[in-house]
């Protein structure tokens, strides 16, 4: 008996170690190393005819990773102009690249019809060009910029974001008219000119983008929240806990069961033991 139920012991907990590691194999996949890094941003926009060209690049900085197929995605966040003063076009070596665009609200998703032309591998990059541009009507604003990197399953291999201002095409920095020279008594010192002081640099922030409709109708995963990582680690340590509580319960239960076969309950030692011999009738 405590043979048969340590081997059923023994098979389980091989069983709730088997699955864990199968939950951590495959939550491993959504932590690799990729990063996103963009270029060509000016430290702030101008509005008009003034064309920039921004690119995104991917690298995957796991050198035991194998190669794959990029996808990328756009999101553009505008605050203090419209989504219509802004023109933006994703483009290649050999022209523009077709893209699927989405909008809500403030909010406009750029995301590519087609995997990109570049393979991302261990040592390689992919790079996504765009051209942005703002209407001549726009005075000041802000915009803010999110190149998401997926893989050909749509699943988010990494993200970058930043903010940058928005001027319209005649805001310069310029200094104040000096005003003309008053008389003055000689004991009062000359006034001095007012220098109007230069607007502080913008930092070079990372803020959150509202998510927008996965692109193709299909499920996109998403970085922020409880995603499929956290989900794998609390089933793998729900698995863990239940197998070790299962193996100390099984543990005391054979425990008892031999203590109960090796000594008897203390009710039975004052039992008489039944005599061997026959009964004799009495005589009389």
């Amino acid at each position: 008996m405590v043979v048969i139920v340590w081997r059923y012991a023994l098979r389980l907990g091989a069983l709730v170690a088997g699955v864990a590691g199968t939950v951590l194999t495959l939550a491993a996949p959504a932590q690799a190393a990729f990063a996103t890094e963009m270029s060509g941003l000016p430290a702030r926009f101008t509005a008009g005819d003034q064309v920039r060209t921004i690119s995104a690049v991917v690298s995957q900085t796991d050198r035991r990773g194998g190669c794959a197929k990029v996808r990328w995605s756009m999101v553009l966040r505008v605050q203090g102009i419209r989504l219509d003063q802004v023109k933006m076009d994703r483009v290649e070596e050999n022209g523009d690249f077709p893209v699927e665009i989405r909008t809500e609200g403030d909010v406009a998703r750029l995301t590519d019809r087609q995997l990109d032309p570049g393979t991302l591998c261990p040592g390689r990059t992919v790079t996504a060009r765009y051209r942005v541009a703002f209407a001549e009507d726009v005075t000041q604003g802000r915009v803010t910029l999110a190149a998401e990197a997926y893989d050909a399953n749509l699943r988010l291999l990494s993200r970058q974001t930043v903010t940058r201002s928005v001027v319209g095409a005649g805001v310069t920095r310029t200094r104040t008219p000096t005003p003309s020279p008053t008389p003055a008594p000689p004991s009062d010192p000359p006034s001095e000119p007012a220098l109007e002081s230069d607007p502080a640099e913008e930092p070079l922030a990372e803020q959150p983008v509202d998510a927008a409709p996965p692109p193709a109708n299909r499920q996109v995963a998403q970085t922020g929240g409880f995603g499929v990582v956290q989900a794998a680690f609390l089933l793998g340590g729900l698995l863990l806990s239940l197998g070790v509580g299962l193996l100390l319960r099984l543990r005391h239960l054979t425990r008892a069961a031999k203590d109960e076969a090796e000594d008897p309950p203390v009710d039975r030692l004052w039992e008489r033991p039944a005599p061997t011999g026959r009964w004799h009738p009495a005589r009389r």
